[in-house]
């Protein structure tokens, strides 16, 4: 685990900072190849779409954690507001605001908005799953003590040893990075084979997200209070995203038409 790669200067080059951009840039070519093999043209407005939307989703990343998680303290170190590397970096936020961005995109380019959300999710939790990498060189989203001598240690210099130590932590966002890459492999699955109606892929991407998010927050030691004294917040806002996303997904086939299950050249 290494949160620096090397100094220009007094500058650091952090590994959290590299492999963030290379998610989203790895993200952005899964998208391009996927929009390539849909066969309708769109990929020509994958480069922008992904510059737009990764630069959208890192900014509401961290007003996402500043404004819902860590208000109190940064309400009184507001120099600290884009201190990324010092952790708090809420993967909700960057999705909402992300694909709040994309949307407007393909509005104003007269694209069909719920197929390129259908076609576009796999690349979208590829870019989750690299983003946890980051997370963990980074000694951020990091776990709970496991009480035992089971569990990830981290260097003195990160968030997570200044939380907590010594003790050996779950391994939270190892496990969520790994159920992401489970998630990407589910969506191409389902795009390839299952008849759907448009935004039924998208909305099966958050169902599965969701839930392996609540899971794990029991894990997770970075966020631990309660919210109305039974749940994270983490946990508050995947239930809130799984019972919106399921209403989408049975409501779906009444409102839009079916897609077939893709063939080899992506028709």
């Amino acid at each position: 685990m290494h949160q620096y790669l090397f100094f220009v200067g007094d500058f650091p080059v952090r590994a959290y900072g590299l492999v963030i951009s290379l998610s989203i840039m790895l993200a952005t070519g899964v998208g391009y190849f996927l929009a390539k093999q849909d066969g309708r043209g769109a990929e020509k407005h994958l480069v922008d779409l992904g510059i737009y939307c990764g630069l959208a989703g890192l900014l509401g990343a961290r007003l996402w954690d500043v404004f819902f998680f860590d208000w109190d303290y940064y309400s009184h170190h507001l120099t600290e507001l884009f201190n990324v590397w010092q952790g708090g970096m809420a993967i909700q936020g960057g999705v909402f605001l992300g694909v709040l961005t994309g949307v407007f995109y393909c509005r104003h380019h007269k694209l069909d908005t719920l197929h390129m959300m259908d076609v576009l999710a796999p690349a979208i939790i590829l870019g989750q799953a690299l983003g946890r990498c980051a997370n963990l060189l980074n000694g951020d989203a990091f776990g709970a003590p496991t009480g035992s001598s089971f569990g990830i240690v981290y260097p003195a210099t990160t968030l997570a040893a200044h939380t907590y130590g010594s003790q050996p932590l779950w391994p939270a966002e190892i496990w969520e990075g790994q159920l992401d890459i489970v998630i990407f492999a589910l969506l191409l699955i389902f795009r390839a084979t299952v008849k759907h109606a448009k935004g039924q892929c998208f909305a099966l991407y958050v169902m599965l997200y969701c839930a392996a998010r609540f899971g794990l927050e029991f894990l997770r030691g970075d966020y631990a209070e309660k919210v109305l004294g039974f749940m994270t917040s983490g946990q508050t806002t995947s239930a809130i995203g799984f019972v919106i996303a399921l209403i989408c997904f049975i409501a779906a086939p009444k409102f839009t038409s079916l897609s077939t299950a893709q063939g080899p050249d992506g028709r």
